[in-house]
C-alpha cells in the first residue's frame, strides 16, 4: 500500500487531488513539467509564508529574553545539565519556542510527501492529476506508449526518472502506474545524461542545509543538542532523497530551499534578528561594558580623573580667598 492508498484520510486525499489539479492548471498555462513545477512551489511558499512570518516573531520573543538566559548560563555555568533545565523553564514561562527555526523544514515534509504522490507517477495509484488534463495526457504517452515528448524534460533532465535511473536508456517495461499497464522511461544514455541528475542532487543536499544552518545561526546561543543534531542530518537524510527520487520532486524540493533561504534572509534583516542584535554568542558571555574612547581620561588616586582634582583645587584656593 501506497502513502497515497492510505484510507483513514479523505482530508488527505483532497489536499492530494487538489495540488494534482492545480499543478495540471499551471501546466496548461506554462506547458513544461518543469517548469511547472517551480511555479507550483512558488504558489506554496506564498501560502506559506505566514508561518515563515510566526516563525520570526517567535524568534524575536526568544531574542528579547537573552540577557535573562545569558545570566542562567552564568549562574550554572558548571553544570551543563541544570543549566539547560533552567534555560528551558525561561522558555516556558516566556511563551518562546526555542525550535523555532526547525519549523520551515519540518513543515514541508506532509507537502513534501503530498508531491511525492503526485509527481511519482510510475509506481503511485490512484492518479491524482485530471485524467482529461493535458498534462496527464503528455505523461501517459510518454510512459504507455514510448513516444518522445519534450514536455516532460527540463535542462536535460527527464522529470519522471531518477539520478540512478539517469544514463541506462529506457527502461524496461514493468506493470505500474494509474493503468497498471507496463510502462518505460526514456532516461537518456551517456555519462553526460547523468551530470544534470546528479548535479541537481548536489544541490539539493547543499540548499537544504544551507537553509537549516541559517536559522540556527540567526538563532540565540544556548540550542537544544536536538536542533543542532537535526542541522546535522537533514542534508545527508535528502542526500538519500536526491539520487532515489524522481528529479520532478528533487527540483520541487530544491526551488522551495533557494526560495525559503531568500525569504528568510530578508525577514531577519527586516525583523532586526541574529548576532548583531542578541549579543555576544558565546555561551555564559557577560555582556560587555562601554568601550574606553579617545575621550577618555586617566583615574587618579581613589578613582577619581585628573580633571575633577584640578576643580577640587579650585575652590580650595577660592575659599581661602
Amino acid at each position: 500500500m501506497t502513502v497515497a492508498q492510505v484510507p483513514w484520510s479523505p482530508l488527505w486525499q483532497g489536499l492530494l487531488n487538489g495540488l494534482g489539479w492545480v499543478l495540471a492548471q499551471i501546466y496548461d498555462v506554462v506547458p513544461n513539467f518543469g517548469l511547472s513545477i517551480i511555479l507550483l512551489t512558488v504558489l506554496i511558499r506564498l501560502v506559506l509564508l505566514p508561518l515563515g512570518i510566526k516563525q520570526i516573531k517567535s524568534m524575536q520573543a526568544m531574542q528579547a529574553i537573552q540577557p535573562k538566559v545569558r545570566q542562567v548560563q552564568q549562574r550554572f555555568k558548571g553544570n551543563k545539565q541544570r543549566q539547560q533545565e533552567e534555560i528551558m523553564k525561561l522558555y516556558k514561562e516566556h511563551g518562546v519556542n526555542p525550535f523555532s527555526g526547525c519549523w520551515p523544514v519540518l513543515l514541508q515534509f506532509p507537502i513534501l510527501i503530498a508531491m511525492y504522490s503526485i509527481i511519482n507517477i510510475v509506481a503511485q495509484r490512484p492518479l491524482h492529476l485530471p485524467e482529461d488534463s493535458a498534462l496527464w495526457q503528455d505523461i501517459r504517452a510518454h510512459i504507455y506508449e514510448e513516444e518522445q515528448n519534450g514536455s516532460v524534460r527540463f535542462v536535460g533532465m527527464n522529470m519522471l526518472c531518477t539520478a540512478f535511473q539517469a544514463g541506462e536508456g529506457r527502461t524496461e517495461a514493468v506493470r505500474g502506474g494509474p493503468e497498471n499497464r507496463p510502462i518505460s522511461l526514456d532516461c537518456g544514455e551517456g555519462l553526460l545524461t547523468r551530470i544534470p541528475y546528479y548535479a541537481l542532487a548536489v544541490l539539493m543536499i547543499v540548499t537544504t542545509y544551507l537553509q537549516t544552518r541559517q536559522m540556527q545561526r540567526a538563532s540565540p546561543p544556548g540550542q537544544s543538542p536536538q536542533q543542532q543534531m537535526l542541522t546535522r542530518i537533514m542534508p545527508l537524510m535528502f542526500g538519500v532523497f536526491g539520487f532515489t527520487f524522481p528529479a520532478g520532486l528533487v527540483l520541487y524540493w530544491t526551488a522551495s530551499n533557494v526560495w525559503q533561504i531568500g525569504q528568510q534572509a530578508f525577514l531577519l534583516k527586516a525583523g532586526h534578528i541574529g548576532p548583531q542584535a542578541w549579543g555576544p554568542a558565546t555561551a555564559g558571555a557577560a555582556p560587555a561594558g562601554p568601550a574606553k574612547g579617545a575621550g577618555d581620561r586617566p583615574r587618579g588616586s581613589g578613582g577619581r580623573s585628573s580633571a575633577e582634582g584640578a576643580r577640587d583645587g579650585d575652590r580650595k584656593k577660592r575659599r581661602k580667598r
